[in-house]
């Protein structure tokens, strides 16, 4: 079962909706088993009450901000996350690695500009989900011959999966005797991030591992950097829908507004407002009685009581009003 809402809101609602679901669940459709991550329930119900407990689910949230959506067993197995479970004639059940219809197997071009050890990462990724998921030894060599042809498409040459193979299984060896690396127990000294250049950033990296330091790469240049803008970006004064701020040359007072209308639009109004505020000349019983009524604005209201003057040059705008 899944739901459409993001993970985060799925979280704050799922744990009381998982009590009160389970709970209140007719008998004929309570589950067996409900394990979730995040916003997937993997259950195990009686055959065909499956739809029935859905909608129950559906019901218990009443303001509809989870919906939840089932799948059923198909030929005997079933998806959750990167696992596919497979129920094997005598019942038991087994796991693989799954991929989805859409899988692409693209991964990191070896001859990309990247650091090696980024691009041995991904190897080392695939090869270590097929250890800690599937489960019987034929299904792992199966799974192993996907890796190494999804990534011979991808250009990576067959030393690379030998090598970080035989680096996993030495890694499992010293695990398994207890030993520990000499270099584990040196603290780095810091860790200094470098833009890639290839050649040149892996002869600094050693240099600066020999004084215990760490090294983290990244690219200098990026398609995103390169490609245009697919859209221009809009002058502050052409944009409508914003929050707006106008502060005071004479004093620290600062007015912020809205407006449905172009941020430009609105600052010549209260430009003219404030002008005409502060054209009028005013007696002392004038000055009085002008402060019993009130402006079209904030703005101008704060000229002609004060006789300040507005810092059109500082005015911005804050941001789109969502």
């Amino acid at each position: 079962m899944g739901s459409p809402v993001s993970p985060l809101t799925a979280n704050i609602f799922m744990e009381w909706l998982e009590q009160q679901a389970i709970l209140t669940a007719p008998l004929e459709c309570k589950p067996r088993v409900w394990k979730r991550y995040v916003d997937d329930v993997l259950e195990i119900v009686k055959r065909d009450t499956a739809e029935t407990l859905t909608a129950h689910l559906n019901q218990v949230d009443t303001t509809s901000s989870i919906k939840f959506t089932y799948e059923v067993e198909q030929d005997q197995q079933i998806p959750f996350l990167d696992t596919l479970i497979v129920r094997k004639p005598d019942k038991s059940i087994k796991l693989m690695v799954y991929r989805k219809k859409t899988h692409t197997d693209q991964y990191l071009s070896f001859t990309s500009h990247h650091p090696l050890h980024q691009k041995m990462g991904v190897v080392r990724t695939l090869l270590d989900r097929k250890d800690r998921i599937v489960t019987e030894e034929e299904d792992k060599i199966k799974e192993e011959a996907h890796i190494r042809q999804a990534l011979a498409k991808c250009g990576y040459p067959k030393w690379t999966i030998d090598r970080v193979k035989k680096q996993m299984e030495e890694k499992q060896q010293r695990k398994t005797k207890k030993n520990k690396s000499t270099t584990s127990d040196q603290k780095s000294k810091g860790l200094v991030v470098i833009p890639y250049v290839a050649g040149v950033s892996e002869r600094i990296s050693r240099t600066l591992k020999k004084h215990d330091i760490a090294t983290a790469m990244r690219p200098h240049s990026t398609i995103r950097k390169m490609v245009v803008h697919p859209k221009d970006k809009q002058e502050p004064v052409k944009t409508p829908n914003c929050v707006y701020e106008i502060p005071c040359g004479s004093c620290d007072l600062t007015y912020v507004g809205e407006t449905k209308r172009t941020f430009g639009t609105r600052m010549d109004e209260h430009r003219r407002e404030a002008e005409k505020a502060s054209q009028q000349k005013y007696t002392r019983s004038k000055r009085k009685e002008s402060e019993s009524h009130f402006k079209n604005s904030a703005i101008s209201d704060h000229v002609a009581r004060a006789n300040h003057i507005i810092n059109w040059g500082e005015a911005k705008n804050l941001r789109e009003r969502k």
